[in-house]
């Protein structure tokens, strides 16, 4: 694989690419090229629900309304995945850096397509098991401890997304969601971040599955950075993806990196975190 081959940068639930906005000019002062690009229903991909700006506020319709991102599935983010992929890359392959509950799409799309990727780096993200969800990931023992669960509003089934609720006046709702994303972010950053979020992740890509392959995901160099201070995915629950990666393709193991940071280091130590990925093929 080229030692220089360009990073693209894919966040999680209800950021966007400008969450990556203090990592990549560390990487560009390391020499390595990086784009950052918007997961399916986020970004400039979302669209927001009534709620989050009617007034006054209605808790009943931030329960109740159905998202309008609330269709969109795994196979549709890993398509817009691959378009991305393929554009950026122009035939090379990339080495593809997902974030938290983009794991899935990026498992979707390097089995699927292999050689559009150089290197799959997971950060602090899930890895579901083949054929599991991301969704069912979140009822196992290990996750008992995630901080992010309590915050979410409505039932999925019927809005068809995993909500927060970006619009309420509640301090204890508030920082709660700063602590579950943010623990070690500065305040007046860490709040810059929180009115950028988006209020609804398509409950479509946490329910979707893939079944994993030796020709297809695991032909493919793989990275976990660990968050070891993370409350949103917890370090029990992370360590345990990268154990049954491991049992499930015992010949290439996945290399580990440590980080001793929250869920978002690319805010808490954007320095750090671009250091460890511009050392990755």
């Amino acid at each position: 694989m080229p030692a220089t081959s360009t990073l693209v940068l894919v966040h999680g639930f209800w950021h966007g690419s400008w969450c990556w906005s203090e990592v990549i000019p560390h990487l560009a002062a390391a020499g390595r090229a990086a784009v950052a690009v918007d997961l399916a229903g986020h970004g400039l991909r979302a669209r927001r629900p009534r709620w989050l700006t009617a007034r006054p506020y209605d808790p009943e319709a931030v329960r109740a309304e159905v998202s309008p991102v609330g269709g969109v599935s795994l196979e549709q983010a890993a398509a817009l995945l691959t378009a991305q992929l393929e554009r950026i890359g122009g035939g090379r392959p990339v080495t593809v850096v997902a974030h938290s509950a983009a794991g899935p799409v990026l498992m979707r799309v390097t089995e699927r397509r292999p050689a559009l990727v150089a290197h799959a780096v997971y950060l602090t993200a899930y890895l579901p098991a083949s054929g599991l969800s991301a969704a069912a990931c979140t009822r196992l023992p290990e996750a008992a401890a995630d901080q992010v669960a309590p915050l979410l509003r409505g039932d999925p089934a019927r809005t068809g997304a995993l909500r927060l609720d970006l619009a309420t006046s509640d301090a204890a709702y508030r920082r709660a969601l700063y602590e579950a994303f943010y623990g070690d972010v500065e305040p007046g950053l860490a709040g810059a971040a929180t009115a950028l979020l988006t209020p609804d992740g398509p409950i479509g890509i946490m329910l979707g599955t893939t079944t994993l392959t030796r020709d297809g995901w695991g032909s493919v160099p793989r990275t976990y950075v660990m968050c070891t201070a993370d409350r949103a995915i917890v370090p029990a629950l992370q360590a345990r993806f990268v154990a049954e990666a491991d049992a499930a393709f015992p010949g290439d193991p996945v290399s580990v990196v440590e980080l001793d940071a929250s869920h978002s280091p690319f805010l808490s130590m954007p320095g750090r975190l671009a250091d460890v990925l511009a050392a990755l093929g």
